[in-house]
Order: structure tokens, then sequence, then C-alpha cells
């Protein structure tokens, strides 16, 4: 069996640590996490860079993808993804929730909300992600 990758944080490289998303949940059927952003995310002008929501997209839908498959001795890549930034954000928890909208043999989609603590959408995008066979 394919021993489970450290998703903690703790364990995370610079890039992904600078980035902050916590992981609570994380299947094949749903990702669940959060962000707590602060001024480490912000652009010189003083809100949240989108490349904060780009790599929460990513991030969450590859784990989820990859957990989807994992059993089979496989984990899945990104081919493409569409981050829509809805609204500002400046400071305080957002919300981080992704599903699959199609889990296929060689590939999936799937769908990441981010969300402020009043539940409103700040981000939103979808993965196409490529299974692929683990190395050695």
């Amino acid at each position: 069996m394919t021993p489970t990758p450290d998703l903690s944080l703790a364990a995370a490289n610079a890039f992904l640590k600078g980035a902050g998303l916590e992981t609570t949940v994380a299947t094949g059927e749903e990702v669940v996490g959060h962000i707590d952003a602060g001024v480490d995310h912000h652009t010189p002008w003083g809100v949240v860079h989108g490349g904060v929501y780009a790599t929460a997209v990513e991030s969450a839908c590859s784990i989820g993808a990859s957990a989807a498959v994992l059993d089979q001795g496989m984990f899945s890549v990104g081919l493409s993804n569409h981050t829509d930034f809805v609204r500002a954000h400046t400071e305080g928890r957002l919300d981080v929730r992704a599903w699959p909208i199609h889990q296929g043999r060689t590939g999936q989609l799937w769908q990441c909300d981010l969300t402020r603590e009043d539940g409103k959408l700040v981000a939103q995008g979808r993965v196409r992600l490529q299974n692929v066979p683990m190395k050695g």
C-alpha cells in the first residue's frame, strides 16, 4: 500500500507555507481547510494576492484528486487551473472547500471555493488533473 503523504503545513515547502493552507479534511470526495490571511499575503496595495487564491485552489484540488487515486498507486497533477477572483480580501480566515466535478480513469475535474467568514465568495477555481503512476 502506498503511504499517505504528510499534508500538514509544518511539512510543506516554503512556497506552500507562505500560502498558508491548513488542510483539515482530505479525501477523494472533499478537501476542506482554511487560510488565515493577513499582511504576509498582501500585494503592495494591501489586499491578498491572487496567487494565494490560485495556489489554494491548485493545492486543494490536487490533494483531493490524488487522494481519490492513491489506492491505485497513482497521484494527480494539474493540467490547467482557472481561478476567478471575485472580491478583494485584506485579512481574516478564508475557508477553502474543494470537491470533484468528474473523476475518470485518467483524468479528473475539481472545483474549489474560498469564502470569508460571513460566507461570501472571495475566489473560485477549477482544476483539470491527470492521474499518473507513482514512481518506485
